[in-house]
């Protein structure tokens, strides 16, 4: 056997221990390598998703490790990215079991976002706003903020909160606070809608942002809604969410 064909069934009888050992290895020494590689992945799976750890039995919980481990292609050792192969995996290659929560796919998507989060480098050092400079300057979203939305509370899931059927869909911005903390505010679906067109069009002004916002909510009018939003935003300013409009960076490929 080529040196190239040992090397893949060694691989591939570590991802899947029912597959033959390569030949000229002695099992104790395969059997190290398996748990070591595996235990390894694992470990970086159930770091990055507690909460979805949580809600399955040990058992359970490394079949559906194993199952990655063994269907999945990680090309990188580094543990934000295994965590988004797991992701990935869970919503484009695996089918899921009558015994899986139904918000599988929303938590999993939440827990890596506040890992995603946590672990963020941004390009260049942000410039937060003041609630004074809303209406003086080009607007912008922090590059440590999210928008999700699911139509379950994946904040509160937990091995005592499961919902068996989606609801009313519950939209939060997630964000990095100036301490590191990610952290999340629930948010109702105008603001939402707000904090939304300013991610799409940063550089905005603040009355740029109401305008687009009016056809939303036709029974309100100017007055009223650009006071609603100046609050809202001023709020986010005082989180340090709202930053200096950068030109330069927002125009890179």
């Amino acid at each position: 056997m080529h040196f190239q064909q040992v090397q893949q069934a060694f691989v591939a009888h570590i991802k899947n221990p029912e597959l033959p050992m390569p030949e000229g290895i002695a099992e104790d020494r395969m059997a190290v390598y398996r748990e070591l590689f595996f235990n390894n992945v694992q470990g970086f799976v159930s770091s990055a998703f507690p909460v979805l750890k949580s809600l399955y039995p040990q058992v359970r919980w490394q079949a559906l490790v194993r199952q990655f481990f063994i269907h999945f292609a990680c090309t990188s050792p580094y543990f934000l990215h295994i965590a988004e192969h797991f992701l990935h995996f869970l919503q484009q290659d695996y089918q899921p079991q009558a015994e899986d929560p139904p918000f599988l796919l929303d938590l999993a998507h939440y827990e890596w976002a506040e890992l995603y989060l946590a672990t963020k480098q941004l390009p260049q050092q942000e410039q937060p706003l003041a609630a004074a400079q809303l209406t003086e300057v080009p607007l912008a979203l922090s590059e440590l903020t999210m928008l999700l939305a699911y139509p379950y509370p994946v904040h509160q899931i937990s091995s005592e909160f499961q919902p068996q059927a989606a609801g009313e869909v519950q939209c939060y911005l997630l964000y990095r606070n100036r301490d590191d903390e990610v952290k999340f505010v629930l948010i109702n679906p105008l603001t939402a809608a707000l904090l939304n067109n300013l991610q799409q069009a940063p550089g905005s002004s603040l009355m740029q942002l109401v305008k687009a916002l009016a056809p939303l909510v036709p029974q309100l009018d100017s007055d009223t809604l650009l006071s609603g939003a100046s609050a809202i935003l001023q709020d986010f300013a005082a989180k340090g969410l709202l930053v200096s409009f950068q030109a330069e960076q927002n125009s890179l490929p």
